[in-house]
């Protein structure tokens, strides 16, 4: 069974970065699509990034574009989140989704992934 733990939320401030990181147990992360949400209260869930199973290719929400990077750590079996120039709008919890078959046309869905970690929140003060 696939497992997710989340890691790296905290309070920082304006224009500073942060990294999360996403450890998979029971599986290995280059067999799945992996992505990153978000929701902030009384929001819904955002999609912030993914990186496919197939090719690796990174794919992103227009709000964290050009700030944000996603990519694998196999040796760690980890998905990373580098978080650039944050802003007190990226304030939310950040969640870490897989799933082995989704399609190309789904990847920005939450209803698309089946396994979820249990989210780790991110601050981000003015």
């Amino acid at each position: 069974q696939v497992q997710l733990v989340e890691s790296g939320g905290g309070l920082v401030q304006a224009g500073d970065s942060l990294t999360l990181a996403c450890a998979m147990s029971g599986r290995t992360v280059t067999n799945y699509n992996m992505a990153w949400f978000r929701q902030a209260p009384g929001q819904e869930r955002e999609f912030v990034a993914a990186i496919r199973r197939n090719g690796g290719s990174t794919h992103f929400g227009d709000s964290v574009k050009g700030r944000f990077t996603i990519s694998r750590d196999k040796a760690k079996n980890t998905v990373d989140l580098q978080m650039n120039g944050l802003k007190p709008e990226d304030s939310a919890v950040y969640y870490c989704a897989a799933d082995a078959t989704l399609i190309l046309s789904s990847i920005r869905t939450a209803g698309a992934y089946d396994f979820w970690g249990q989210g780790t929140q991110v601050t981000v003060s003015s």
